[in-house]
């Protein structure tokens, strides 16, 4: 044998192991059959035999589960729902399907549900107020007459130690004239006795502590005391820097001992009064720094810290007032002005959060919708925590790293609501293929839900419902018998009678309920109530 021709046997040797090897191992892999359905062979079974399959669940979320694999009443398959996958899987018994066109479509986005720290700002509406610290009131402590006044004005800028206004005051010269008595009587008992002396200083001693008590100032005091004459009238000066708040003091009047005639504040430094909500006030902490604004300065903002929770609550608003003090040291802020706060709130440890848009609130209940794979949503209820400007705590019904729907939820939520209620009454449209011609299979594929020829034997119309003897039903693989249907509407009763034949369709709606969606009556000739649905 020459050399080429051996070659030439053991390339067809090597060939044909080579495709005997590809077809055992195509052999494993899958059996297709006429009809085109699958089985997986010995290599696909191992996988397949690992995970048990627990039982087949509806491919529409609907409450409804088989031990053994089966169709819908739109000829979709169950879906297996394998051991361990039950959960995840499976999620509630209203899971979501929704066709991956129609979710981009909707323009649906979902986004991981993630801890994270809550930082939000709380807002509040304030006023401006004066520093109560820094308000003082001018009320003589003795009674006299405005002899004249320096400071004749409300809002009038005043100076520490600024004359306000000059007062008579009988009390006040009668104290004058006991110190000058005393006074000159410590002098002209220098040589008597001790006790004399004593009892001539103590003398004196009083009436200079008469004018103290008035708060007569050292300076007056001194004055009054070096003068030998007794002064008719005293100035009242400001006793600190600001503007005049109030005045009561007009020029000749008579005042009584403790009556206010002037009220001077401090404006250097102001309050802003915010009214946090009841809901927020817990997350509000003394020495938290504020950002206040106000409509008179747009382009300003103005920080100050929060010094003072107060500790009552107004139950008119429910709001608790909180105290931000701020320097006012050019006057631009001024007592009654409304502020718009802001009152930053840091959270120092992480929680699960979403999105607020992520939460469909009812008013009774709050839904997050879950995406458990491509085009099937899970609705949740959950319990909700805190809340940030944009993001809400999920306390329960949602785990880290889960899916959630943040865009499009509600189309989602009337896109299921829509499926449901049409699931329920039936498809209006059956029969538009019916006219047509084309292959079983096509009339098949265009209708949803089945179709039978038979007899009416009664009529519920109070019930809306039929007593139908009918052909069999290839579809559900029923053979021909006599059973109650239930029509979507009682619109579908009109012209029927007893014994009238027809072919119509019809839909389970629930477990063992069947609802006629589409009735047609037929001739006498062409009826055939052992016609079933080809």
């Amino acid at each position: 044998m020459t050399t080429a021709l051996k070659m030439g046997v053991a390339t067809v040797v090597v060939a044909t192991l080579t495709a005997g090897v590809g077809y055992w191992y195509g052999k494993q892999q899958a059996i297709v059959h006429e009809d085109g359905s699958a089985e997986t062979n010995t290599l696909a079974k191992s996988a397949s035999e690992a995970r048990k399959i627990l039982f087949y669940r509806n491919p529409m979320g609907l409450p409804d589960t088989s031990p053994t694999p089966k169709k819908d009443p739109m000829g979709m398959d169950y879906i297996p729902v394998y051991e361990g996958e039950q959960e995840s899987t499976l999620g509630s018994a209203n899971l979501i399907r929704i066709s991956t066109d129609k979710v981009q479509k909707l323009g649906v986005r979902v986004e991981a549900a993630s801890m994270q720290a809550l930082n939000k700002t709380v807002r509040a509406a304030g006023r401006i107020e004066p520093d109560e610290r820094q308000t003082f009131t001018i009320a003589p402590k003795f009674e006299g007459y405005v002899e004249r006044l320096y400071v004749n004005a409300t809002g009038q800028p005043v100076g520490k130690g600024q004359p306000l206004f000059d007062v008579y005051s009988p009390e006040l010269v009668s104290a004058q004239r006991e110190y000058a008595i005393a006074s000159q009587g410590v002098d002209s008992l220098k040589g008597a006795s001790e006790e004399a002396q004593r009892g001539m200083r103590e003398l004196a001693d009083s009436s200079l502590s008469r004018l103290r008590n008035w708060d007569i100032s050292d300076e007056q005091i001194t004055a009054l005391t070096q003068s030998t004459a007794t002064r008719r009238t005293l100035t009242l000066r400001s006793p600190v820097s600001g503007i005049v708040t109030e005045k009561k003091a007009v020029q000749g009047m008579r005042f009584m001992p403790g009556e206010m005639l002037y009220q001077v504040t401090n404006l250097a430094s102001v309050w802003v009064i915010a009214d946090v909500f009841e809901q927020d006030i817990g997350q509000i902490r003394t020495g938290a720094k504020a950002t206040v604004r106000i409509n008179a300065y747009p382009d300003k903002q103005f920080s100050g810290a929060i010094t003072y929770v107060y500790p009552t609550l107004k139950s008119e608003t429910r709001t608790v007032p909180v105290r931000v003090e701020l320097s006012n040291p050019h006057g631009l802020l001024k007592p009654g002005m409304f502020a718009q706060v802001e009152l930053p709130v840091d959270s120092k440890r992480s929680v699960l959060t979403v999105p607020t848009s992520a939460v469909i609130d009812s008013g009774t209940r709050q839904i997050i919708l879950v995406q458990v794979q491509e085009g099937r949503f899970d609705p949740r209820e959950v319990k909700l925590g805190a809340r940030s400007d944009d993001r809400i705590e999920v306390l329960e019904g949602v785990r880290d790293g889960e899916m959630v729907v943040v865009a499009a939820n509600f189309l989602i939520d009337a896109e299921s609501n829509l499926k449901a209620a049409i699931g329920g009454l039936g498809h209006s449209g059956h029969g538009a293929a019916a006219s047509k011609g084309g292959s079983a299979e096509s009339k098949t594929t265009a209708f949803v839900g089945h179709r039978a020829e038979g007899k009416i034997e009664d009529i519920d119309t109070k019930s809306g419902s039929l007593t139908i003897a009918h052909g069999p039903v290839s579809t559900l693989k029923w053979p021909a018998m006599t059973m109650e249907f239930k029509v979507a509407n009682n619109s579908l009763l009109s012209g029927l009678k007893p014994g009238m034949s027809l072919s119509f369709e019809f839909v389970e709606r629930g477990q063992g309920e069947w609802i006629i969606t589409a009735i047609k009556p037929v001739t006498a000739s062409a009826a055939n109530p052992h016609a079933g649905h080809n």
